[in-house]
């Protein structure tokens, strides 16, 4: 099956749907973007847009159920498009623009919604093509440069039509006769519609995390003999490489920033499964971009998280907290956060020394667009500061995505269970590695309290 139209059922059925009542009403009807009076072409002023938002995710074998390149691919869309970018539905962002700035931030500005919306009024006019821009270039099967190494699940998984599916790992040997500084990541599953998230670890040489489970082949917790190696496979201080989950982007860290991976370690892919009512197999990979030098900064995923939630059935707004201080200093590069299908809304925070608060990321939650906001000025945070993260859920029955709002949910690995992680990256000295930045210096904090 087209791995573009599986990804975005979900996405392109509420937008269908929404489109068709807005058409009738807020475009018919008039508003803010429909009253210009310039008519807009496709080739001048309608593609130039498409490339630089919609082409990324609206490409042969990508996120979106349909391309975007040609006037003949983008006409029959050309309401329903209108529809969703004057109700802000795509680009998709859920980030409250009240709170920080992020430079992957994809909205489109007020001209640039008015100019689709007027184009499509107009009948969706094609114009001149010499108008038209060159077109963009794109790396085929992948959204970062040709990746220098591509990691792959040596055996696909295969995934039931129905049940559920326990964490399936596979441990894979990169075999790197020498330590490598990875700038540029991108996760892709074969068969994304079935990838509830995917976490890539990086496990150094000595680590006995899964020591004696296989390497190259699926297996899962319940297969390990060892019971407290069952129980240690969600357990590990190693770091991540990459979290994946839908609507996920490749990363790009700036320059002189990198994951670390250290010479001989093994890849480990641990991934959830859904079902869908069809048989399925999945090989998920990993591509990777090497920094061209040695960077002056190591980046590490470090998160808040909350395993102690309980949600009471029928409540609509359920408020969960965590907060930490960081044990040395770091730059704050961005912020990732997790939830399953009752997430309503998330919020990173600086809790400050006197109590007050400085709000740095507000998401309205969507289950089916997992985005990571990445500050455009990364902020110098000084050991000691404390970090907060809330999420609110909704177990209602008006949760339209609520398996079920008569139960009380906790912690656990299954879309019908809830989680509560809120990821961050921060860069930290190079020659650090993640045990070192957690050894707290009390002398430079005492300082800090002083200052």
């Amino acid at each position: 099956m087209n791995r573009a139209l599986i990804l975005a059922t979900v996405a392109i059925v509420a937008l269908v749907l929404v489109a068709d009542h807005l058409m009738a009403g807020t475009i018919a009807g008039g508003s803010p973007a429909s009253s210009q009076t310039f008519s807009p072409t496709f080739y001048k002023d309608v593609l130039p847009i498409l490339q630089e938002r919609c082409q990324s995710c609206h490409r042969p074998e990508e996120a979106a159920p349909m391309p975007l390149f040609t006037y003949e691919q983008t006409r029959p869309w050309a309401e329903k498009i209108a529809a969703a970018v004057e109700q802000r539905m795509m680009p998709p962002w859920f980030a409250d623009p009240r709170y920080g700035h992020f430079s992957n931030d994809p909205s489109l500005t007020a001209g640039q919604i008015a100019t689709i919306v007027n184009w499509a009024q107009a009948g969706a006019p094609a114009g001149s093509a010499n108008d038209a821009p060159p077109p963009r270039k794109w790396t085929d099967g992948w959204n970062i440069p040709q990746p220098d190494v591509i990691v792959q699940m040596p055996k696909p998984v295969a995934i039931p039509a129905h049940g559920e599916v326990e964490y399936t790992y596979e441990i894979v040997p990169t075999n790197f006769s020498e330590d490598k500084w990875v700038q540029m990541i991108e996760v892709r599953p074969s068969s994304p519609a079935h990838v509830h998230h995917a976490v890539v670890y990086i496990r150094p040489p000595g680590s006995a995390w899964l020591r004696h489970a296989p390497a190259n082949t699926p297996f899962t917790a319940s297969m390990l003999k060892d019971p407290e190696e069952q129980r240690q496979a969600h357990e590990t201080t190693s770091d991540l490489l990459l979290v994946y989950a839908p609507g996920s982007a490749a990363e790009r860290f700036p320059d002189g920033m990198a994951k670390f991976i250290p010479a001989g370690s093994d890849l480990v892919f641990q991934i959830h499964y859904t079902t869908s009512g069809d048989a399925a197999r999945d090989q998920t990979s990993a591509g990777l971009v090497f920094a061209k030098t040695v960077p002056a900064r190591r980046v590490v995923t470090l998160q808040l998280n909350n395993h102690a939630i309980i949600i009471p059935p029928g409540v609509d707004d359920f408020r969960v907290e965590v907060q930490g201080t960081l044990p040395n200093d770091a730059t704050l590069l961005s912020l990732f956060p997790h939830m399953h299908l009752r997430g309503k809304r998330f919020e990173y925070d600086i809790v400050h020394k006197d109590g007050s608060i400085e709000p740095l990321l507000r998401v309205n939650y969507h289950f089916h667009w997992q985005l990571t906001y990445k500050l455009a000025e990364p902020r110098e945070l000084k050991a000691g500061t404390t970090l907060r993260a809330i999420a609110w859920y909704d177990n209602s029955k008006n949760n339209p995505h609520n398996p079920d709002p008569d139960r009380t949910v906790t912690w656990g690995d299954q879309t019908s269970d809830e989680m509560m992680v809120g990821f961050f990256d921060v860069g930290i000295p190079a020659s650090m590695d993640k045990w070192q930045f957690f050894i707290r210096n009390t002398h430079d904090e005492d300082h800090q309290e002083k200052q």
